[in-house]
């Protein structure tokens, strides 16, 4: 049956939702909720919650508050700037304060991947340019698509491994290794 919404095709983006402040669990909950209802998004695949340090601009900080991730992957027919900026609402609709950059936060939403799309423009950089470097990112992806590829990085599982073996070679040299 033709899909009674013409237009754009449906397209996969993949962003990554945090939160280290109030009620962590709650807020990524009702973030995805309004991501479901957005108009245009066919349908959402959340991974499971996961548990992290706080990663500021010199490193993890474990006596910050831990944030709760996941990561939910969106079949949608909005065009990336219009889905980005649904997002930022979205923050902005949870109490979303924007003054200190890697501050805590009562709720973060990254666009990570929007299909192959490749974008240097700074209002919306893509694929979101340190995802390949974060385990709080990679990890959930995975549960949600174990056959993930991160455009421009290769297969989400290779840059995994290869960053658990980085974190396991510097524990090993008495060097902390980077949590996310």
């Amino acid at each position: 049956m033709p899909d009674p919404r013409p237009g754009r095709e449906p397209v996969d983006a993949v962003v990554a939702l945090g939160a280290n402040l109030g009620d962590r669990a709650g807020t990524i909950e009702a973030a995805a909720d309004a991501i479901r209802r957005l108009p245009l998004v066919d349908g959402v695949r959340m991974s499971r919650p996961v548990e992290t340090v706080a990663l500021r601009l010199d490193g993890p900080d474990p006596d910050a508050p831990g944030y709760v991730n996941a990561v939910a992957i969106v079949t949608t027919r909005l065009a990336p700037q219009v889905l980005l900026g649904m997002l930022h609402a979205i923050e902005d609709e949870n109490g979303r304060v924007r003054a200190e950059r890697w501050g805590d936060r009562t709720l973060d939403l990254d666009l990570v991947a929007y299909g192959d799309v490749r974008s240097d423009d700074a209002r919306m950089l893509l694929p979101h340019p340190r995802a390949h470097e974060r385990l709080f990112v990679l990890e959930p992806w995975l549960d949600v698509d174990p056959e993930a590829v991160l455009p421009g990085h290769g297969r989400v599982a290779a840059l995994v491994d290869a960053l658990r073996r980085d974190a396991g070679s510097n524990a090993a040299d008495g060097t902390p290794g980077a949590s996310g």
